[in-house]
């Protein structure tokens, strides 16, 4: 007699065949998740190295607003940013560094400020062939904006000793005496930081 056929024997290799390719798809969505960590690393980067670039940026603004306080007629090239600036960059590359990346581009100063950056680990191995090779960049932009504004000719109208008052966000006023220049505003009353979307 002739022994009754075994399905099961049959069976088994498309079974080997789904359980490989199943495994497959795993460990290629298991890479694309390390992409996107990456990736993401790479965003924080770039976002922190920008608003670093800038906020120092604008600490510098500030101090030297301070050092000419008393001539309002040089105060407009410091709020519009046509001023020298010591390096900013080297506050972005320390926040880059900070969140495992490198600074790849830092551009002269200015009241936007951009940075491109790229991660230093790689994606690892996995399936996809050349991901150990692979590092995520990222940009960003940070946009420095004056909050306030003045009339330079204010005090000299007057006829009188004083500094233009500086108006500023949310109404906010200052009446600088230059008798008295105890209370100042601070870097983020004249100048607001902020991310904005890259195009």
């Amino acid at each position: 007699m002739i022994p009754p056929r075994s399905d099961a024997g049959q069976a088994f290799p498309i079974y080997i065949t789904v359980v490989a390719g199943l495994l497959f798809l795993a460990l290629a969505y298991l890479a694309v998740g390390q992409a996107a960590v990456n990736r993401s690393g790479a965003q924080t980067a770039a976002d922190s190295a920008a608003l670093a670039g800038a906020q120092n940026e604008r600490d510098q603004l500030t101090a030297q607003w301070v050092k000419v306080l008393v001539d309002p007629t040089k105060w407009e090239d410091i709020f519009e940013g046509k001023v020298t600036f010591a390096d900013p960059c080297l506050r972005a590359r320390q926040l880059a560094t900070q969140n495992d990346a490198a600074l790849n581009y830092c551009p002269v100063p200015g009241m936007k400020y951009h940075v491109d950056v790229q991660t230093n680990a790689s994606v690892g191995r996995s399936v996809v062939p050349g991901s150990e090779h692979f590092q995520s960049k990222a940009s960003a932009t940070a946009v420095i904006e004056r909050l306030c504004t003045f009339n330079p000719s204010d005090g000299k109208a007057a006829g009188k000793k004083a500094l233009p008052q500086l108006t500023c966000k949310d109404h906010r006023t200052w009446d600088l005496n230059p008798d008295d220049l105890t209370d100042l505003p601070k870097p983020q009353d004249l100048f607001d930081v902020h991310l904005a979307n890259d195009q």
